[in-house]
């Protein structure tokens, strides 16, 4: 009898004592970063009164979250616009900024639909729009409220509707396609139906199609409001579209046509890569959109186009700076405009002039996005860092201060405990110059030896920012006790166009230099254990990661999650790879052969962890189970984790709860954490 009180007392102390370690953990630990609101992109009313941002939060033990409209003033005043636990998303102005449009879907909505809300008289939300099909991409201009809808041409609204709820109820399961693209991302695309702009009066009334008559449907693939713009005056409409007849390499132009007629223009025809962005001037005299001239490289340049409506001629506003221009807003007077850069690990908000092309930088350190003007010289955007999450800012575009209008996060943020981070720089590949963050744990002691967790980042052409990450936090695997860091190799976007294209189609060599190098600088710092240090990546991150598992290196343990692990089997995601730009397998088996991880298996000796979810269309399943096939055969220790329910990342609450503690309990195995 002894003995089993004494056993039950135990088993009463262990939780109680594993509450008191978590309460006392006051670390990122990825729990705590599931307690954290994520705030969106801001939206500003022209007089800049009124800013209004998405905020969402998250229940854990429900495995939900929730999204709320917040609206905010400069005088530090924030509260709710949208009732908690409704879908709330898209939020935008009327012209005169009284009004709030947002994308709601509510009481017996089968779909997303418009509901319009008063900002300078009481009232509520009332629903504009009843489309069976549901409604994204929303702007408001002049009178209507523009939106899309993917919808089966020559179908009414209640043909439509009786569409949908056949689809729903029959019990057939099979999908059926007769041309690409079939997938995008993590869902299939039904080739029976087509993305179209509509609108609507703002007052009410019938929808009207806009681009249906033009006999082109917006990308197939993908669509958002960035897809089209309307003129101010509401005379013309430009939107994205495939310019050719080829949907295996779809040629993705900018049309231009009168609202009410039958006729679009092409105003890009002679460019083979993306024309995108279409943007129409205040002045209503010019339309900006952004170029790429490389066909099949997603990480070419984009430059800064001008069409102008009256002389239909255009010109090419940023083609002496090398750095890409994708997200940016028009100033009021026409003459300039604000973005957002990828600008060498830092985005950075920067003014353009509109004839000349001078550039100029706005803000300096820590990362801002999402730009929109909130008045004559200001601008609203999201701030982050790796050691905050996105804050609601306004900056003044003349000296870039910023003045804070949010507070969330604040308490939670004053009591955790973090490490710091410095960005260096070392010699990688050529000889040439690889910028790097390095993260150091809270407390860190160069007097002592730490282990080390090398991140690999994805992309490839997608540089890591000082920017706050959810997925792969830096700070939350340092707070594990490790230094942890992630170099922007060869292939990174942010550099200018020749370090970003260096890799193509040789996707191997260059960037397993600067990882070989990256590695080399950390074994020569007095504060890093050589004995103890892992690598990991997800994506290109982990295609990388498999080239490694297959090189001599110094890792004792590796996590690859999501990889492009068989080049060849990889045809079967929503986008083949090198393709359009250096030719498929079957014409150049060389280059293929030369780069593709699984050609290297016989050296795999490696513990790794391979992660993959069943909805990834862009680097399919198939591809994690090969290369863990391929482990295992060869006697090699690892693990699979597969998630049914997840994409190219993992974002359910548990699911990132487990996934982090799955990979700190196969890192801690390996290289145990910690100062020594």
């Amino acid at each position: 009898m002894k003995k089993l009180q004494q056993l039950w007392l135990l088993l009463l102390w262990l939780p109680l004592a594993a509450l008191a370690s978590s309460e006392q953990d006051n670390s990122l630990s990825v729990e705590r970063m599931w307690q954290l609101e994520r705030i969106g992109s801001p939206v500003a009313s022209a007089d800049g009164k009124f800013i209004v941002a998405p905020v969402t939060r998250f229940d854990v033990k429900a495995d939900q979250g929730h999204t709320r409209l917040w609206l905010f003033d400069d005088k530090g005043q924030q509260r709710p616009l949208t009732v908690d636990g409704m879908r709330a998303s898209e939020a935008t102005f009327s012209p005169d900024g009284k009004t709030l449009a947002f994308i709601s879907q509510r009481n017996k909505d089968e779909a997303g639909q418009i509901y319009l809300l008063p900002l300078t008289t009481p009232g509520e939300a009332q629903r504009l729009t009843e489309v069976p099909t549901g409604v994204y991409g929303i702007k408001w201009v002049g009178e209507h409220l523009y939106f899309i809808s993917r919808v089966w041409p020559g179908k009414n609204w209640e043909e439509m509707a009786a569409e949908l709820k056949a689809n729903k109820d029959k019990k057939v399961s099979a999908w059926q396609w007769n041309a690409l693209p079939y997938s995008h991302f993590d869902h299939w695309i039904d080739e029976n139906r087509q993305a179209h702009v509509f609108r609507i009066p703002a007052k009410g009334g019938a929808v009207e199609p806009v681009t249906q008559k033009f006999g082109r449907e917006l990308p197939r693939s993908s669509q958002s409001a960035s897809s089209y713009d309307v003129h101010p005056q509401e005379r013309f409409i430009a939107f994205n579209a495939n310019g050719s007849d080829n949907t295996v390499d779809p040629k993705i132009d900018i049309f231009l046509a009168a609202i009410g007629s039958d006729k679009a223009e092409n105003i890009t025809p002679d460019n083979q890569a993306p024309d995108s962005n279409p943007s129409f001037s205040p002045d209503g005299k010019s339309l900006a959109f952004s170029r790429q001239k490389i066909q099949g490289f997603y990480g070419d340049t984009a430059r800064l186009m001008i069409y102008d409506l009256a002389a239909k001629t255009t010109r090419e506003l940023t083609g002496n700076w090398d750095r890409s221009v994708s997200n940016f807003v028009w100033s009021n007077d026409s003459r300039s405009f604000f973005a957002s850069i990828d600008d060498a690990g830092t985005s950075r908000l920067y003014q353009i002039d509109a004839r000349s092309g001078k550039e100029r930088a706005i803000t300096k350190d820590t990362s801002f996005n999402s730009p929109a003007l909130a008045g004559n010289n200001v601008l609203v955007a999201t701030n982050e860092s790796f050691m905050f999450p996105a804050r609601l800012v306004k900056v003044d575009i003349r000296n870039g201060r910023t003045t804070r209008l949010d507070s969330f996060n604040d308490e939670l943020l004053a009591k955790t405990e973090l490490g710091s981070y410095e960005s260096v720089t070392y010699k990688g590949a050529d000889g040439n110059d690889i910028q790097m963050w390095v993260h150091y744990p809270a407390g860190f002691d160069k007097s002592k030896k730490y282990p080390l967790f090398l991140l690999i980042h994805g992309g490839p052409h997608n540089a890591i920012t000082d920017s706050f990450s959810y997925r792969w936090n830096a700070q939350t695997f340092a707070s594990w006790g490790y230094v942890t860091a992630w170099p922007n190799f060869h292939g990174s976007s942010g550099f200018g166009q020749d370090f970003t294209d260096a890799i193509n189609p040789d996707w191997r060599t260059k960037p397993l230099a600067d990882i070989q190098a990256a590695t080399a600088w950390f074994q020569n710092q007095p504060w890093i254990d050589s004995e103890r240090m892992v690598a990991g990546g997800a994506s290109y991150g982990g295609y990388l990661t498999s080239i490694l598992l297959g090189t001599e290196h110094p890792f004792k343990a590796l996590l690859i999650h999501a990889a492009v692990y068989n080049m060849y089997s990889q045809m079967s995601a929503d986008f083949a790879v090198h393709a359009t730009r250096f030719g498929h397998y079957w014409d150049n088996p060389e280059i293929y052969k030369s780069i593709s991880p699984h050609y290297y298996a016989g050296n795999f000796n490696t513990p790794t962890l391979v992660i993959h979810g069943q909805l990834d269309y862009r680097v399919p399943v198939g591809q994690g189970f090969e290369l863990f096939r391929t482990l295992q055969s060869r006697g090699v220790e690892s693990r699979m984790i597969y998630f049914p329910d997840e994409n190219h990342w993992i974002l359910k609450p548990n699911n990132s709860i487990y996934w982090y503690n799955q990979v700190k309990d196969w890192m801690t195995r390996f290289a145990e954490p910690g100062a020594r």
